[in-house]
C-alpha cells in the first residue's frame, strides 16, 4: 500500500495532466482523517508552472496540503496561470479550501528612487493577483496582456543567457533544449536556467576535481569550499544564482522603467479579471519599505486591496539583532494593514530549497498574528468561491454597493471563506443554480 502511495505521488508530478489527473484520484479514495485538519494555511505555493523546488505540480501540492491538514491552500506562479483549471479541479476532488494567484514583477513611478523589495532595484516591487477564478477568454484583452506577461519573460529570460553564455562559453546553454524542458509548459523561470548551467556544467566537466577547479573561478572560493557547495544543492543554487543572475553577477542588467509593466496597469488588468490586486511586501528594511503606512497608502490608492507577506523570512533568521528589527517590522506592517482593512495572504512560496512546507501559526513569533493570516486565508476563499460561482468578486462593484464599509464586506468574505470546503459535488450543485440562487444559497449557509 504504501509503495503505491509513493508511486502515485511521484505519478503527480508528470508534465503529462491524464497521468497526474488518474493518480490524484486513485490517491483521492484514500480516506482522511478530519482530526487531522488544523488552522495553518500556505496561500502562496509556486509550481512547476514556473518553479518549484521539488518539482511539484498542482495536484501534488494540493494533494501534499491535505495529507498535511493544511487549512487552505493557494497556488501562485510566476506570470502564468497554467496551473488554474488543474489547482482548482484537484482541490474539489480533495474538498480543499482553494485560491489561485498570480506574481510579477512591476514598475512603481512613485518609488523610482528607493528600493522596494527587489534588492538593489530601485522602483521595481513584486507584486500579485490573487483569487483568479477563470483563464481570461481567448481573444480578449485580458488574455493578451497575459501572454504579454509570459512573452516579457522570456524575453528577459533569453537576453540574461545570453549575456551569461558570452562569458561562460564552456557550459553556454540554450534556451530552447536546456531550459524549457525543465517546465511543462514553456513557462521558464531565472531559477530554471541555474539549473540548467549547473546541470550543463557537471556533464561538461565529469571529473570532479575540473568541475570544482571550474565554479572554483566563478564563485572565488577555494577548492575546499566549493566542494562543500557541489555537495549542497540549495546553497549552490544560491551562489551560482548570485554570481550569474543577480546584482553584481556577470549577466545582470540593472531594469528600467521599461522593463516590466508598471503597477498602474498590471492593478487594471487584475481587476478586469475579477480578482484581487495585491501588493507584496519583504521585510521594512529597504527605503521603500521604512514606512509601512506610506507604502501601503500609495498601493491602496491605486487599487491594491491585499498584502502578501513571507513570515518566514522575518523571524527564521539566525542574527538576534537582525531577527529583533524584523520581528517587529513584521508586526508592524500587520498592524498597519489590518487598520487599514487590507486582508493578508501568507505562504513560503517553495521555490527554493530549503523553504518550509508552511509556517508554523503556532510558534512564539507567529501565533501572535494567527488569527489576521486565518482571516486573509479566509476572505481569499471566500472570494473564490464568490467569484467562480455567484459572479460576486471582492474588488467588483455588487460587493462595494452592498457593504457599507471595507470591514462589514471582509466579514462576509470570511464567513464564506470559513465554510466546509467544496467538494465535486457540492461544487456543481452551486454552478447549476446560477449566480444569483448561488449568492442566496451562499449567504444562507454562512447565516446558519
Amino acid at each position: 500500500m504504501k509503495q503505491n502511495i509513493l508511486k502515485l505521488e511521484e505519478e503527480l508530478n508528470f508534465f503529462d495532466l491524464k497521468i497526474r489527473r488518474n493518480a490524484l484520484l486513485e490517491l483521492s479514495k484514500i480516506k482522511d482523517d478530519p482530526s487531522h485538519a488544523g488552522k495553518n494555511v500556505n496561500m502562496h505555493f509556486h509550481s512547476f508552472f514556473s518553479y518549484n523546488s521539488e518539482v511539484w505540480s498542482p495536484s501534488r501540492i494540493a494533494w501534499e496540503a491535505k495529507k498535511a491538514g493544511l487549512y487552505a491552500a493557494g497556488l501562485c506562479d510566476f506570470d502564468v496561470l497554467d496551473g488554474l483549471d488543474e489547482f482548482w479541479e484537484a482541490c474539489e476532488i480533495l474538498e480543499l479550501r482553494a485560491t489561485i494567484n498570480l506574481e510579477t514583477r512591476a514598475y512603481l513611478n512613485e518609488y523610482c528612487d528607493s528600493d522596494i523589495n527587489s534588492p538593489g532595484e530601485a522602483g521595481v516591487t513584486y507584486i500579485m493577483g490573487a483569487g483568479f477564478t477563470e483563464m481570461p477568454e481567448a481573444g480578449s484583452s485580458q488574455n493578451m496582456i497575459l501572454a504579454d506577461y509570459r512573452q516579457g519573460a522570456k524575453e528577459r529570460n533569453i537576453a540574461l543567457i545570453k549575456r551569461i553564455n558570452a562569458k561562460l562559453i564552456e557550459i553556454a546553454i540554450n534556451y530552447d533544449n536546456d531550459v524549457l524542458p525543465l517546465t511543462p509548459s514553456g513557462a521558464a523561470t531565472e531559477r530554471h536556467i541555474i539549473s540548467a548551467y549547473i546541470n550543463k556544467a557537471e556533464s561538461v566537466f565529469a571529473d570532479k576535481n575540473a568541475l570544482v577547479d571550474f565554479w572554483s573561478k566563478i564563485f572565488d572560493t577555494n577548492k575546499e569550499e566549493t566542494n562543500a557547495l557541489i555537495n549542497n544543492l540549495p546553497k549552490l543554487e544560491d551562489i551560482t544564482r548570485t554570481k550569474l543572475a543577480k546584482r553584481g553577477g556577470i549577466g545582470y542588467v540593472q531594469p528600467s522603467i521599461d522593463t516590466f509593466p508598471s503597477v498602474d496597469e498590471f492593478i487594471k488588468w487584475v481587476a478586469s479579471c475579477n480578482a484581487i490586486p495585491m501588493m507584496t511586501w519583504l521585510d521594512g528594511i529597504s527605503n521603500g519599505e521604512s514606512d509601512a503606512n506610506a507604502m501601503l497608502t500609495c498601493m491602496k490608492d491605486k487599487g491594491a486591496t491585499a498584502l502578501n507577506i513571507i513570515p518566514d523570512r522575518n523571524w527564521n533568521i539566525a542574527d538576534p539583532a537582525s531577527k529583533s528589527l524584523k520581528v517587529a517590522k513584521l508586526a508592524e506592517i500587520i498592524e498597519a494593514a489590518d487598520a487599514m482593512g487590507l486582508p493578508i495572504n501568507i505562504g513560503t512560496e517553495m521555490n527554493k530549497c530549503g523553504q518550509p512546507f508552511a509556517d508554523d501559526l503556532d510558534g512564539e513569533v507567529l501565533n501572535k498574528h494567527k488569527d489576521v493570516f486565518l482571516k486573509g486565508a479566509q476572505i481569499m476563499v471566500g472570494h473564490t468561491i464568490l467569484t467562480k460561482f455567484a459572479n460576486f468578486p471582492y474588488c467588483g462593484t455588487k460587493a462595494s454597493e452592498k457593504f457599507s464599509d471595507i470591514y462589514e464586506m471582509n466579514l462576509f468574505f470570511e464567513a464564506v471563506g470559513a465554510l466546509p470546503p467544496l467538494s465535486v459535488d457540492s461544487a456543481e450543485k452551486l454552478r447549476k443554480m446560477g449566480t444569483e440562487k448561488a449568492l442566496i444559497k451562499l449567504t444562507e449557509m454562512i447565516d446558519n
